[in-house]
């Protein structure tokens, strides 16, 4: 899992088992951050849309940006915040300049501590724009 910027730029990268959900994650991904600062708001996809997630990043000064469920009961997104939502492409290409890296395309590596070295590595490596 990843967070990027508003320029598509690493701010936190963690890796987790298949097993959890993504929703779950977000916490996990934020204390391993590349900055000091929090960032103001989040955007994700309707996986994201939990009253619970929600309250919980609210409380550490985050808005979450996530469109609603259709199975939702009560709306709870406005719509206007959703226009920030058309740029989630830049996660999308964040994860194209770190799979530029062959070592983390395919993991290779039987520990998971090394493979998260790894994808630092090659974060580090797009945020100073090696190639």
């Amino acid at each position: 899992m990843a967070v990027a910027d508003g320029h598509g730029l690493p701010l936190a990268c963690g890796i987790a088992s298949g097993q959890r959900h993504e929703a779950t994650l977000v916490h996990e991904t934020l204390d391993r951050r590349f900055l000091v600062e929090l960032p103001r708001r989040l955007i994700g996809d309707k996986a994201y849309d939990s009253d619970g997630l929600d309250a919980q990043l609210s409380a550490r000064g985050i808005e979450m940006i996530a469109p609603n469920l259709r199975t939702r009961a009560k709306q709870s997104q406005d719509r206007r915040q959703l226009r920030r939502y058309r740029r989630r492409w830049l996660v999308e290409r964040l994860f194209a300049w770190i799979f530029r890296f062959r070592r983390v395309v395919t993991r290779y590596e039987r520990h998971a501590a090394n493979f998260l070295g790894f994808v630092q590595l090659a974060c580090a490596a797009v945020l100073l724009r090696v190639r």
